[in-house]
């Protein structure tokens, strides 16, 4: 079937017809986890998963991205307590090209993607294949991520516990859906040509699971959040870390909108967006955020070599930037005002 035939189908809500895989037996769900160099907090995760039950036909997929620790033995051993498991390993390193190779190796009608500190829910795999046998026309659904330890920052999480749908051919703003836990037809991850490998931690350009969805809602295939997909997510992650964190999310999404704002059908719709995230209500936080966004897709611009947006960009960058210094000065000046209650300075 054509990409745009594909496309039209999801649109109308009809289900993907399976995808052959010549020599494969298909299995209805694989859960992939891509990890590197994470050795001595593994055993958490992989214990998760010991827990799983269902009595539906699922693999597990571990996938060790080039570790030079004893990642690889840890899996090895571990995917021996296992019905259905397999330990590969990806040499290119990154955490789109580790998913894009794992999702190609996998048996699943369905992909399941979660991270190396997250921990399943024991339905995870029944709740996952309900959410798209209630939804045949959805390609790509994501679910609940639930801070593990209360100690921890409450940052890279999803609380929300009302299912919505997300439409395709839409602007789709960073954390709609999460790499923590989200899963895709096999048919809509062909639909899309797979995981771009040039994203994701590991790169320098960490945006590989929202680059995945949005991929997914410009071919025309709808997504969903599903609350009924749990893990819970134990980044250890403190208040102090939470700056450096978000300077390494800022330049994923910088690298994000200068991809989508490069594609003629998502230019207009994604120029908006990331003016709205940015100009809605302007501080001087997002001065700094605009500038390591805005350097980052410059970079992303150099990579493609895309060299007369890259011409384009530099300018037009500037000049956005410089349209948020003066209202983030404008806003400052009217809280002077409201705070001094209107008196002229003497």
């Amino acid at each position: 079937m054509s990409f745009f035939r594909r496309a039209g189908r999801a649109r109308r809500g009809i289900a993907y017809r399976k995808a052959p895989i010549i020599g494969i037996e298909l299995t209805e769900l694989s859960i992939v986890i891509c990890t590197r160099n994470r050795a001595p907090s593994l055993g958490p995760m992989l214990a998760a998963l010991r827990d799983v039950r269902s009595e539906r036909a699922w693999e597990l997929l571990l996938i060790d991205n080039a570790s030079t620790d004893d990642t690889r033995r840890i899996l090895d051993a571990a995917a021996r307590d296992y019905p259905d498991a397999r330990v590969e390993t990806v040499t290119a390193i990154g955490l789109g090209a580790a998913r894009d190779a794992a999702w190609r190796m996998a048996k699943g009608e369905i992909v399941l993607f979660t991270d190396d500190d997250c921990y399943v829910a024991p339905d995870i795999v029944d709740a996952t294949t309900r959410a798209f046998a209630n939804h045949p026309g959805t390609g790509l659904i994501g679910g609940r991520i639930l801070l593990h330890d209360p100690d921890d920052y409450p940052v890279t999480i999803d609380e929300r516990t009302e299912a919505e749908t997300i439409e395709p051919c839409s602007f789709a703003p960073p954390g709609t859906l999460q790499g923590a836990n989200f899963a895709f037809r096999r048919s809509a991850l062909e639909a899309i040509g797979g995981i771009d490998t040039m994203l994701g931690a590991g790169t320098p350009f960490p945006c590989e699971d929202i680059d995945a969805v949005a991929a997914c809602l410009w071919a025309g295939i709808p997504g969903r959040f599903d609350p009924v997909m749990v893990v819970r997510h134990h980044h250890g992650r403190k208040e102090a870390d939470f700056p450096a964190l978000m300077e390494g999310y800022d330049r994923g999404r910088g690298a994000y909108f200068a991809k989508y704002a490069l594609r003629p059908d998502s230019r207009a719709a994604y120029l908006t967006g990331w003016a709205r995230e940015r100009f809605a209500s302007p501080h001087r936080g997002d001065l700094a955020t605009l500038r390591r966004e805005l350097r980052s897709a410059l970079r992303y611009l150099r990579a493609r070599r895309t060299w007369g947006a890259l011409l384009l960009a530099g300018p037009m960058g500037a000049a956005a930037w410089l349209a948020l210094a003066a209202k983030v000065a404008v806003r400052k000046a009217a809280s002077v005002v409201r705070h001094d209650g209107g008196r002229p300075a003497e």
